[in-house]
């Protein structure tokens, strides 16, 4: 499971800290903290690279998704591109006592893709293969290279739809999709993964291999039980589908979201659908989704919702779409290539020809297990309309979400009729959310989707974790007892 070179380095470096140990027992002094000649000597260990403040491409490697975080400077960073480097990059962080942070995406919602510490980043392990209606991805693999490269063979998986967020993330924390009502989260057809664990060992866990450790990758998060390198997935075939945006003035919102969390938890599975309500720059209602079928199909369910709404909506816009091209429409990229859907730059992950530029937001998150009342459709609307760029985003669940029971996966919340996300740019942006959570909380009530991680939550294992929070603490405690993975919010 460990190449040589690796066993041996993990060999060397157990019997030095058992030497520190002895020596702290007899009051010698230890040292404790690498020196440069340490930090070179890990990069020379490495198969993939090493990057340390003052080399050319820090700056941009220290720097995640989200502008908000850029103050923070790693010690290092490495592009990790086998199990094996990530075994020794973890050897050292035990060695000498340096935090570590696993990276694959970068999209953080609290920046914990990165840190002052150690930064593992997967992205190099990114290749997509299939065989026999399985996928094998890496870990690093971006959602608009797994989708490209997937459909290729004629087949997918149930992913997001922001293009640059890296597999795993998604995976581990549950991964709610534009095909979840359909085909399920990403964890739900996630059949196995390949994870380095904290002391080193490279394990492959299954629905019969290392069993609490699978069910704890199905929705218990990343970064808490070890690195993750591979999955593989249950595949299904791709067909043609319809793609849809529909908008309604601001003064039909009430009537809008009355008729949306009525209708689209309990449309059927082939119909998912979000409301977004902005006010960015200006007010707006627009329903959109995917329809895994065709126009005359998706025609008629919409026909229902605009009769619950009472008014036509102001534009719309269906067409019929291959799967490939609705996920880039999904993902905001339909007029671009593969390789422009991405960052620009010459680190692992981007592209030389990418556009995709970094945000600076704030966001928070409710999990909604009962339709609002007419107060709180009054509260949500009133705090969007309140000065700033801000949006709401309810995303519809239900259907083969809904049909796995709360502890099949560590994903807690499949009862749940829809997600919400509370989200604003510019300055002024956390205060807002901050409010609007707030004020939605005695209608949602406490349960919050550990991919939208928010450092202000109280309470936050039961919200992310409901009734499976026990059982994560108890495989993290067979997986990690020393807490070498020591997120904020870690299980």
């Amino acid at each position: 499971m460990i190449d040589r070179r690796a066993f041996l380095r993990v060999s060397a470096l157990a019997g030095t800290a058992l030497a520190s140990g002895a020596a702290l027992a007899s009051g010698t002094p230890a040292w404790a903290g690498p020196r440069p000649a340490d930090w070179s000597a890990l990069g020379r260990g490495l198969g993939g690279r090493l990057i340390r403040p003052g080399d050319a491409s820090y700056d941009s490697a220290r720097k995640v998704f989200n502008t908000a975080f850029d103050g923070t400077r790693p010690a290092a960073v490495a592009y990790c591109r086998t199990a094996a480097d990530v075994t020794e990059c973890l050897a050292f962080a035990r060695k000498y006592g340096v935090a570590v942070t696993s990276r694959s995406g970068g999209h953080s919602y609290a920046g914990w893709s990165t840190g002052p510490g150690l930064v593992v980043d997967v992205s190099p392990m990114n290749a997509v293969s299939y065989s026999g209606g399985r996928a094998t991805v890496g870990a690093g693999a971006r959602l608009v290279d797994v989708y490209s490269r997937l459909g290729a063979h004629g087949v997918s998986i149930p992913a997001g739809s922001c293009p640059t967020v890296g597999v795993a993330g998604l995976t581990l924390g549950g991964g709610i999709g534009v095909v979840s009502r359909k085909y399920g989260l990403t964890c739900d057809v996630l059949e196995s993964a390949r994870i380095v664990t904290a002391d080193g060992r490279v394990v492959t866990c299954s629905a019969t291999e290392h069993p609490d450790l699978y069910w704890a990758s199905r929705g218990g998060g990343g970064g808490n039980f070890g690195v993750a390198t591979s999955f593989t997935f249950r595949t299904h075939a791709t067909r043609d589908v319809t793609v849809f945006f529909l908008h309604w003035p601001w003064k039909k919102a009430a009537a809008a979201v009355r008729a949306w969390q009525a209708w689209a938890p309990y449309a059927p599975d082939a119909m998912w659908s979000n409301l977004h309500l902005n006010h960015d720059p200006s007010l707006d209602v627009q329903i959109g989704g995917l329809y895994v079928g065709d126009r005359a199909g998706c025609e008629r369910l919409l026909a229902d919702l605009v009769r619950r709404v009472g008014s036509d909506p102001s534009s719309r816009w269906i067409s019929p779409s291959s799967y490939g091209h609705a996920m880039m429409i999904m993902a905001g990229c339909s007029t671009m290539t593969v390789s422009q859907c991405h960052r620009p730059g010459s680190l692992p992950g981007q592209t030389s020809d990418g556009r995709l530029v970094r945000d600076a937001f704030s966001a928070k998150s409710h999990m909604a297990y009962a339709p609002l009342p007419a107060a709180g459709i009054t509260a949500l609307l009133g705090q969007v309309a309140a000065s700033g760029r801000h949006s709401v985003l309810l995303d519809a669940l239900g259907g083969a979400v809904g049909r796995i029971a709360p502890d099949g996966t560590a994903f807690p919340h499949r009862r749940a009729l829809f997600s919400v996300q509370y989200y604003a740019h510019q300055a002024g942006g956390a205060a807002w959310t901050r409010a609007t959570h707030a004020a939605m909380r005695p209608h949602f009530g406490d349960h919050a989707y550990v991919n939208y991680i928010d450092p202000e939550l109280t309470g936050w294992r039961r919200q992310y974790y409901g009734a499976n929070a026990e059982r994560l603490a108890r495989v993290k405690a067979a997986y990690d007892p020393d807490r070498l993975f020591r997120l904020p919010q870690g299980v």
